[in-house]
């Protein structure tokens, strides 16, 4: 029996926590645990309904993965909203995995599909790899990676991304326990984004070209979330595209 914690939120998670359920006697797999924070921003359903129907302990923190106190097999992490410290990864006694929905080494960290908007990239991806201490920095044992146009706009890029994961995820899902299967370490120096960079390519200053200004609408746009802003006298003022404006 392969013992499973499950770490996930949003739409994706639930798809992949429920593909897990779904493929559980298949694969003589357990899931004796299930961390999530109920993010419903991006809508979706409730893990801890979900968790419910299936008689699986629900948390919501992970200083609570103290309480499972039956050995953990394999870790594995969808758009989990805490950070995963070396004590949390080393209770995976056979590996602990996550699913990035960006390509490595690449778009390591946060807002990966506006950084790949704003940088004018021709390609993305998604990647199932082996979590260490860095940020998606670890062994490769998966990936997707699909062209993209010239013109997308980050919700596009996040809906796409998201259906491309569900094909890596479903598609490569027994390699995940498979453990003579051997990830391979990624290639190259790349590139890590953290939250706090999204605002250096949201501010739209004043002398910014026509292009440059479409670029960072594009890139950073999202309903949801803070707009893209210009400031003047210290003071922002927020921006939204026509289409999505209502008084």
């Amino acid at each position: 029996m392969k013992k499973v914690v499950f770490l996930g939120s949003k739409p994706i998670g639930y798809f992949c926590l429920n593909h897990i359920l779904e493929q559980a006697k298949n694969l003589d797999i357990q899931i004796i645990g299930v961390f999530s924070n109920e993010n419903k921003k991006f809508g979706g359903e409730s893990f801890k309904s979900l968790c419910g129907q299936h008689q699986i302990p629900f948390y919501t923190e992970i200083k609570d993965l103290d309480l499972i106190t039956d050995e953990i097999d394999f870790l594995i992490s969808v758009q989990f909203h805490q950070i995963l410290e070396r004590k949390h990864l080393k209770r995976a006694k056979k590996r602990a995995i996550n699913l990035h929905m960006a390509p490595v080494p690449e778009y390591r960290g946060c807002n990966q599909f506006s950084f790949a908007i704003y940088n004018r990239a021709e390609s993305f991806g998604t990647t199932l790899h082996l979590m260490d201490e860095g940020i998606d920095s670890g062994d490769i044992i998966a990936e997707r990676r699909f062209n993209i146009d010239a013109k997308i706009k980050v919700k596009d890029l996040l809906t796409l991304t998201v259906e491309e994961s569900k094909i890596l995820f479903t598609s490569n899902f027994s390699k995940l326990f498979d453990l003579s299967v051997k990830p391979i370490p990624q290639k190259g120096t790349g590139k890590t984004y953290y939250r706090k960079d999204i605002e250096k390519i949201k501010e739209i200053k004043l002398y910014d070209s026509e292009e440059v200004i479409e670029l960072k609408m594009r890139a950073t746009y999202m309903p949801g979330f803070k707009p893209p802003f210009f400031i003047v006298k210290n003071k922002k003022y927020y921006l939204t595209p026509e289409e999505d404006y209502s008084n």
